[in-house]
């Protein structure tokens, strides 16, 4: 399977033509470098509001609302470029609306239509302020034979969470992300690197970039695209399989091999998945 991350950066969007032809142009050009699963960053959608002016783009409650309002047509379009490319695509995330508070929301698409959605779980202190609350559970999905899990950004600094997927037979982690400074990108950075090691597994990370000062949710956004898998037998010693340059916009590629998931968990020279249940026995602290 080839992966494309997408290392995405948020235009002020004036009419939708402007987000049609974007979105076409980056799926046509991953697709064409013969991309299978292509992932979009969290929080990318927020370029919709601007449709709504920039009032609305620029203030931090009615750009939920205006994100919100417009991803019935953003689905739409994504599961056309999906089936007409032939590929999966992990839309990039958003508000969603099912109450009174938004849920922050990443929908995947396939070649012959959506497969779900995955809500983040535990939200930021920034997110906890807007009013963003956790969604529904984690869920797993089956693209082209490889099994897939979604850790939305700071989901993915939680161990607990990637374990939960790993026990579900997860291959490859979808991890999404937007962080407004290199610290920030930093923790996904490690959380990311720490749960391909753990679970012995892809991780796939794929970040907003640039400057989008008329909204201020998103404002400032660094980063850059990578795969990362386990520093260990059949991938790369720095468990860096590919990256991109920080804050460049563009795709980052990498060709995933099931088999090479399944070697390394059999035949390793550390087995952390198999062995995770040894540690979970041994977290006790005795006071002496």
């Amino acid at each position: 399977m080839r992966i494309a991350a997408a290392a995405y950066p948020l235009d002020p969007l004036t009419g939708w033509p402007d987000y049609e032809n974007k979105l076409s142009a980056w799926v046509a050009e991953a697709a064409g470098q013969g991309a299978e699963l292509l992932v979009f960053p969290e929080y990318g959608a927020m370029e919709l509001a601007h449709l709504d002016g920039p009032e609305a783009a620029g203030d931090l409650q009615r750009c939920l609302r205006s994100v919100a309002r417009h991803f019935p047509r953003a689905d739409e379009l994504h599961d056309r470029l999906a089936r007409a490319h032939g590929v999966h695509i992990l839309a990039a995330s958003g508000p969603v609306f099912e109450g009174a508070a938004p849920v922050n929301r990443a929908r995947l698409f396939g070649p012959d239509g959506p497969l779900g959605h995955q809500d983040k779980q535990v939200m930021t202190r920034f997110e906890r302020d807007w009013g963003v609350v956790p969604g529904g559970p984690l869920r797993t999905f089956d693209v082209s034979g490889v099994r897939i899990g979604v850790l939305i950004c700071y989901d993915a600094e939680f161990p607990l969470l990637g374990r939960a997927l790993s026990d579900d037979g997860v291959e490859v982690v979808l991890t999404p992300s937007c962080t407004d400074s290199v610290a920030g990108f930093t923790r996904v950075r490690v959380g990311a690197m720490a749960r391909a090691l753990e679970a012995q597994c892809v991780v796939v990370h794929s970040p907003t970039v640039g400057v989008a000062e008329w909204c201020p949710a998103v404002d400032e956004n660094r980063g850059r695209a990578a795969i990362y898998g386990p520093p260990d037998l059949g991938f790369p010693e720095t468990g860096v399989i590919a990256e991109g340059a920080m804050d460049a916009p563009g795709w980052t590629f990498a060709d995933i091999d099931p088999a090479a998931i399944a070697r390394v968990r059999a035949e390793g020279r550390v087995l952390n998945r198999a062995h995770w249940p040894e540690s979970a026995a041994r977290a006790v602290v005795r006071d002496d």
